[in-house]
C-alpha cells in the first residue's frame, strides 16, 4: 500500500526572529493564511489516504503540529526526541511503517516547500509511486528543472531515461524517469552556471519514493548505527516503552542527511539499489531563508515584498515582514534590507546577508540564552 510522510523537523533559524525554536518556519503562513505544513498536508490529500500520511518532526511540536492538522491521527505522528538530520529521520519513519506493513511503498515529503500547480506534483508523485512499485530495488527522486543557477540549493545530474518507466509525467509523453549518474551539494556560481546550460542537471527536492524495506536496507549496509537505533525503536513504538527506547536509541544516532547516507553512495553504484530521478516541473519555492519567503508575499511597484502595514518612502528591492497586522513599518530611503517585526524582537539585515541571519541566531543565544531563540 501507499503511504506519505511528511518531514517536519528543523527550526528554520534563516528565518528567525519570525521563525523560533517553539514555533518552527513550517508554521508559518505562507498562503490564503495556511502554514508550510497545511499546504503539504492538502498536496497529498486524496493521493494518499489521511490514514496513512505520517508527520516526522520534534516531540516538542506535537501540539502545535496537531493543531494544524486535525485529521492526523495521533498514532501518525512520529515524534523525534531531538534532531538527528534525515537520514534518522526517514529511517525511523520507515521502520514504524514496516512493522504495519512490510510491503509498504512511502513518499517522503517536505513540510517547508511551496509547490504549484498542484497537479503537476501529484503526477510526479504518481509516476514515482508506480516505478518503485514496478521495480522495489529503486529509489526514487524528483529533480525540479532549474531557472537559475542557484548556488544555495543542490543538483542532480540525470543520466539516461529509463525505457520500462511510467511517463505519465514526461512532456508530450516521452521517459518521465531518468537514471541518476551524481549529486552535487551547493556548487560555486561558475559550476551552477555551466550546469543550468548543459541542461542535464536539476534542483534536488529533497523528496522521494521508494519501499519502506528497501531504504532500511540500504540503511543497515551504508549506516549500522542508525539502523540498529531506529528498528529498536520501531520495535517498541506501540508499548509503554516507546518514550525510554527513543530518547536512549536517539542519544547515540549519528547527526547525517539521507543524501550523504544512502543516496550518493547509492548513485555511485556501490550496491544492487538503483537511484532514479522524476522531473517535476512546479513552481518550487524552498522557503529556507528571508529572500525565498519574499517570493511568497505581495509586491510593490519599487520591488518591495511585504506583509506587512508599510509606508516605504524612496525605498526599493525589501522584504518588510510583521505578525501585527496593526503595526506600521516605515522607511526611508532604504535600498535592499530585510525588516521583520515581532512582538520581542526586531531584525535589520542586508538581503546579501540574509545567509548570515543563522549565524546572528547563534550570537543571540550566546547573549541571551533561549529568551529570544
Amino acid at each position: 500500500m501507499r503511504y506519505a510522510v511528511i518531514n517536519a523537523g528543523g527550526s528554520g533559524t534563516r528565518l528567525w526572529p519570525l521563525s523560533r525554536a517553539s514555533f518552527p518556519k513550517q508554521l508559518l503562513s505562507v498562503r490564503g493564511g495556511k502554514s508550510l505544513l497545511r499546504l503539504a498536508y492538502e498536496r497529498l490529500e486524496g493521493f494518499v489516504p489521511d490514514e496513512q500520511i505520517f508527520v516526522c518532526a520534534g516531540t516538542a511540536h506535537q501540539q502545535v503540529i496537531m493543531e494544524h492538522l486535525p485529521e492526523l491521527p495521533e498514532e501518525n505522528f512520529l515524534g523525534e526526541p531531538v534532531a538527528r538530520d534525515t537520514a534518522n529521520a526517514i529511517g525511523l519513519a520507515c521502520a514504524v511503517i514496516v512493522e504495519r506493513d512490510p510491503e509498504a511503498v512511502a513518499a517522503f515529503v517536505t513540510a517547508d516547500h511551496v509547490i504549484e500547480p498542484v497537479e503537476s506534483f501529484r503526477e510526479a508523485l504518481g509516476t514515482a509511486f508506480e516505478t518503485v512499485e514496478a521495480h522495489p530495488q529503486m529509489l526514487a527522486t524528483f529533480g525540479v528543472p532549474p531557472t537559475s543557477a542557484h548556488t544555495g540549493l543542490g543538483y542532480i545530474e540525470r543520466a539516461d531515461p529509463l525505457p520500462d518507466a511510467p511517463n505519465s509525467a514526461g512532456p508530450g509523453g516521452g521517459p518521465a524517469v531518468f537514471g541518476v549518474t551524481a549529486f552535487t551539494e551547493k556548487p560555486d556560481a561558475a559550476t551552477a552556471q555551466a550546469y543550468v546550460a548543459g541542461g542535464r542537471h536539476l534542483w534536488n527536492s529533497g523528496m522521494f519514493v521508494w519501499r519502506a524495506d528497501t531504504l532500511l536496507t540500504q540503511l543497515h549496509r551504508h549506516l549500522p548505527g542508525a539502523y540498529d537505533g531506529v528498528t529498536r525503536i520501531a520495535k517498541a513504538w506501540d508499548t509503554p516503552e516507546r518514550t525510554t527506547v527513543a530518547e536512549k536509541a536517539y542519544a547515540e544516532l549519528p547527526k547525517i542527511s539521507i543524501d550523504y547516507a544512502v543516496m550518493e553512495p547509492a548513485a555511485r553504484g556501490e550496491d544492487d539499489a538503483r537511484v532514479v530521478v522524476v522531473p517535476m516541473s512546479v513552481d518550487w519555492i524552498d522557503v529556507g531563508a528571508w529572500p525565498a519567503l519574499a517570493r511568497t508575499l505581495a509586491n510593490d511597484p519599487a520591488h518591495n515584498a511585504s506583509n506587512a502595514v508599510t509606508v516605504l518612502v524612496d525605498s526599493e528591492g525589501n522584504i518588510v515582514v510583521s505578525d501585527d497586522p496593526e503595526h506600521l513599518v516605515a522607511t526611508v530611503g532604504l535600498r535592499d534590507t530585510i525588516v521583520v517585526h515581532t512582538p520581542d524582537v526586531t531584525m535589520v539585515c542586508p538581503k546579501n546577508d540574509a545567509e548570515r541571519v543563522k549565524d546572528l541566531v547563534a550570537r543571540v543565544r550566546q547573549t541571551h540564552g533561549d529568551r529570544y531563540a
